[in-house]
């Protein structure tokens, strides 16, 4: 016959001599008991190894104390920086994280309806809400939802992200500055919001300071896809200039550009995304937008406690303008 796996208050009751209400009230913050029985009960606990179940708790208050952390893509040091700063906060705030690891490095629609089922007080996640059918489905779970981002929001689905479409804005600035003819940008997959927002503040800020349209290449948020980016361009026509999706992608194009013979950056501006640590390694010295984690959970923290509170963060989405660190990738 298999055994329990968990003591049960009761065993711990009959153990320490007392009622099964005393075990209760012992382990609830505030609640009336005697030190003599609290003492007992905690040495009984101890020797069957007891701990209280956070059940009970969570059908009298509906309120779990845990946060669910989607997580996907994180062989970018980009997410696992916001993974562990927002898990670092959440923490000091009393809650407990559940981490969920997901295939996408940017989209959390295909995992919208399982998260559904999870009893947690609250979902953040560094991937985006891409269709409106997904932000109801978490919406319609009643759980606080934000994500980063993300265009599309809901009645419980909020929004918290980098600036993107500046970012591009500036990019483009910069390379005009200085003096690129022929610029080019290495997209992210095609359905993903951050590198369309990106493309299209470069884009516009193009127009704006007389430069020709961009090319495009790429497909994917890796340094192989950067790498493949590059080389495309590079055998299509000239390019004196490319701002990247990301910092994976500007690692891989900078690499791809060396080997065709290029020159970073004499003969070809790179800038890249996210400010990972390799951008500010020597063999990089990658031109980048910080994100401001900081920043971004910060807001996140805030919004997740207005719509706790209230419904006030309702479809809110917040932008932090990211900060352009330039390196020796676009330096004259």
């Amino acid at each position: 016959m298999v055994s329990k796996r968990y003591p049960t208050s009761i065993e711990v009751a009959r153990l320490a001599g007392v009622s099964q209400s005393a075990v209760s009230r012992t382990f609830t913050p505030g609640a009336s008991v005697s030190a003599r029985t609290r003492e007992k009960v905690l040495a009984a606990a101890e020797t069957l190894g007891f701990q209280p179940s956070l059940i009970p708790k969570i059908m009298l208050t509906d309120r779990s104390g845990l946060v669910a952390l989607v997580v996907g893509g994180l062989e970018n040091a980009f997410y696992a920086r916001v993974v562990q700063s927002l898990a670092a906060c959440l923490r000091e705030a009393g809650n407990q994280i559940v981490l969920v690891p997901v295939d996408s490095d940017y989209t959390l629609d295909a995992v919208a309806a399982r998260l559904a089922q999870y009893r947690v007080d609250a979902i953040v996640s560094a991937l985006a809400v891409l269709s409106q059918e997904a932000a109801e489905t978490l919406s319609a779970s009643r759980i606080p939802v934000v994500s980063f981002n993300t265009p599309v929001t809901a009645a419980r689905v909020g929004s918290v992200g980098s600036d993107n479409a500046l970012g591009g804005r500036q990019a483009a600035r910069l390379l005009h500055a200085r003096d690129v003819r022929h610029p080019a940008f290495v997209a992210g997959p095609a359905i993903s919001p951050a590198s369309t927002e990106r493309l299209t503040g470069f884009r516009e800020a193009l127009r704006e300071t007389g430069r020709p349209e961009p090319r495009v290449a790429g497909s994917a948020y890796t340094y192989e896809g950067g790498a493949e980016a590059a080389t495309q361009l590079c055998a299509e026509g000239p390019v004196d200039g490319i701002f990247c999706a990301n910092d994976l992608c500007a690692l891989g194009t900078i690499d791809a550009l060396r080997r065709a013979g290029r020159r970073v950056p004499e003969d070809v501006r790179v800038i890249g995304y996210d400010d990972i640590p390799a951008a500010g390694w020597g063999g990089y010295d990658l031109t980048s937008f910080d994100q401001d984690v900081p920043a971004l959970v910060e807001a996140t923290l805030a919004m997740l406690a207005r719509m706790s509170a209230t419904d006030a963060a309702a479809g809110e989405r917040v932008l932090i303008p990211p900060r352009l660190t330039e390196r020796g990738s676009t330096r004259a």
